[in-house]
């Protein structure tokens, strides 16, 4: 039995899982389901990664960015943190992202700049919108538990199409962003034009919301594949990145939405 994946196939043709010829073989009902049972028994032993593995790197990696944003709300510092914050974060990031192989050390610092710069920006959105910071974080959970029920309920499902929508309506948004920084130089930006910037902070919300999907699909992939459980901080980084994306659009939304009250 063979994988129609080409990636899952090799994978399991690999390790000798669903790989049997069914006229050789004598074994039992009982001793075919141990068999097809041991991947999900031994991962501990094998060391390959599970949900749980994902779930404890995520939480690892969100309690420093909390820590960290929490000092550096109640610290109340300013620009220079946030500036140092946002650029350390995104070298990290792409460190992270191309390198071969798995950082944790990176990818905590990654985390704690994270926080630096969320915790900044949280308090200036926050002295300008009272409580908007506790409204886009309720938004971002919500968003984050309904695309995970569509996902594991099957109502979303990811298809080579809906990834190929996501990556497109991606680069539309990442060109229209880009024309805005030009814009600002010169004293234009595409914010600026009434409706607009409601528009792309919407926008960005619902990719930020739907590349929750492809995380998802992602990670249950790996896990399928039999990764190695050092592959879970990846999958964690991964998530925390949408993630911070998804809070930042919302925030960006709801100060757009609370200025023209």
């Amino acid at each position: 039995m063979r994988s129609s994946n080409p990636v899952l196939g090799r994978a399991f043709n690999q390790r000798g899982y669903a790989a049997f010829d069914p006229k050789q073989t004598t074994e039992t009902d009982a001793a075919l389901e141990n068999m097809y049972n041991a991947p999900a028994a031994s991962s501990m032993r094998t060391g390959r990664m599970t949900i749980d593995d994902v779930v404890t790197r995520t939480g690892i990696l969100f309690a420093v960015l909390v820590a960290v944003g929490a000092a550096a709300w109640s610290l109340n510092l300013g620009g220079g943190a946030m500036m140092l914050g946002i650029f350390g974060g995104f070298v990290l990031a792409m460190v992270n992202t191309f390198s071969k192989s798995v950082k944790p050390a990176f990818i905590i610092t990654y985390a704690a700049f994270q926080g630096l710069a969320l915790g900044t920006i949280s308090n200036l959105y926050n002295s300008v919108y009272d409580g908007i910071v506790s409204q886009a974080i309720i938004v971002t959970i919500c968003a984050f538990t309904g695309m995970l029920f569509a996902y594991k309920s099957g109502r979303i499902r990811v298809t080579p199409k809906f990834t190929k929508v996501l990556m497109t309506a991606m680069i539309g948004y990442l060109v229209l962003g880009l024309i805005s920084l030009v814009g600002s130089f010169f004293g234009a930006s595409i914010y600026n034009i009434v409706g607009l910037g409601l528009i792309m902070a919407a926008g960005g919300m619902v990719l930020a919301s739907f590349f929750l999907i492809l995380d998802f699909d992602q990670i249950q992939n790996s896990i399928n594949q039999g990764l190695p459980q050092q592959e879970s901080w990846r999958a964690a980084f991964g998530l925390m990145v949408t993630i911070v994306w998804l809070y930042l659009e919302v925030l960006r939304l709801l100060s757009i939405l609370r200025s023209n009250d």
